[in-house]
């Protein structure tokens, strides 16, 4: 029965990449009408829609470099893109999130930090997801319409958390006006309810949002709630993405249906999530739920000893070599001795990384 079911979310997954190649042809015929009928704004923006990629596969949640005072050092950002793509294997990153510290940080510094990511992942990295959500809707939109000017692949936004949006509709309306800055750069909702304290139902949420906001693309789902995750896919579009961001349960995801993963770890353990995400295409469950046992094993012994994004930046610190400084605060530096201990038994479990 378990085979079956892998067989049909295979099955699903061509159904999907089959719908978006019928699409692309569709509106093609359709776009060259609506142009020869002067509606050039809605000719353009289908088209872009039609010649994007799907964002899949592994997506590395960056940390921000910072100096041992606390200030942004942008200097690490180039050799930090090499080490992603050449030592994990990762070539698409979502930048100025939670684990890049980015309610810590001033507008200035993520527009700072987004440029320089996008200039230095250029030729390297395959997509940049900068992330723009705020307290403020004002900040936000300044950050999404910088997004685009600095031509980043794609943007995300995290729901405000200290005046918190209600229910989906309110959610929805605050995520539109985010969006009406940056029309045309393809949009995703992050939705993290253990940081933001939102628990909106992410299925009630899609229900008619791409009528409001025609340049949604998905949804980075940080929650741990997988039966909204899988009731999320009868409202999939051909060209949306659902991206599972709990690391430790990656692969639960991938079953439900998930076109990939964006997390925190994959900026060390990238090239074991890459060979599972591998052995799951292939159909080697064995295997892909070793690998993930492992990491749960190792963040299972973490938490334990305090696994907060202190900890986390200063474990990719011992791991990549790079020099990412501590965290800003209210967060606090990693002890030397729980950064050590953590650190072995990371090595013990993932020698080869």
């Amino acid at each position: 029965m378990f085979i079956v079911f892998i067989n049909y979310i295979s099955h699903e997954a061509l159904r999907r990449h089959l719908t978006l190649s019928c699409l692309n042809i569709r509106v093609t015929q359709d776009c060259a009408q609506d142009a020869q009928k002067g509606n050039h704004e809605q000719f353009m923006a289908i088209m872009a829609s039609s010649s994007e990629k799907l964002l899949t596969g592994l997506v590395a949640a960056t940390f921000t470099p910072l100096t041992e005072e606390g200030e942004i050092n942008i200097k690490e950002i180039g050799p930090y893109v090499d080490y992603l793509a050449e030592r994990q294997g990762v070539t698409k990153i979502f930048v100025n999130g939670t684990t890049g510290e980015s309610m810590s940080l001033t507008v200035a510094e993520r527009k700072l930090l987004a440029e320089e990511w996008c200039k230095k992942a250029k030729g390297k990295m395959d997509h940049v997801v900068v992330h723009v959500g705020c307290m403020s809707l004002k900040d936000s939109q300044d950050l999404a319409l910088h997004a685009a000017q600095i031509k980043a692949d794609s943007i995300a936004v995290i729901s405000p958390s200290f005046f918190k949006p209600n229910n989906a509709h309110d959610l929805r309306s605050y995520l539109k006006a985010v969006a009406s800055a940056a029309p045309n750069l393809p949009f995703y909702y992050y939705h993290i309810p253990s940081i933001t304290g939102v628990n909106v139902l992410v299925r009630d949420l899609l229900v008619g949002i791409e009528e409001q906001i025609p340049s949604f693309r998905g949804v980075k789902f940080s929650g741990i709630d997988l039966m909204d995750f899988g009731l999320c896919f009868s409202l999939m579009k051909p060209n949306w993405s659902l991206l599972y961001g709990v690391d430790e349960q990656m692969l639960s995801g991938l079953v439900l249906g998930a076109d990939g993963a964006v997390g925190s770890t994959y900026n060390y353990v990238g090239y074991q999530f890459n060979k599972l995400l591998s052995a799951f295409e292939k159909g080697e469950l064995v295997e892909a739920r070793t690998i993930q046992f492992k990491l749960q094993d190792f963040l299972g012994s973490a938490m334990k000893l305090g696994f907060d994004v202190g900890v986390n930046k200063q474990l990719m610190v011992e791991v990549s070599g790079l020099s990412l400084g501590p965290p800003r605060l209210p967060l606090m530096p990693c002890h030397p001795d729980v950064a050590a201990s953590i650190k072995q038994k990371y090595k013990s479990i993932f020698p080869q990384c």
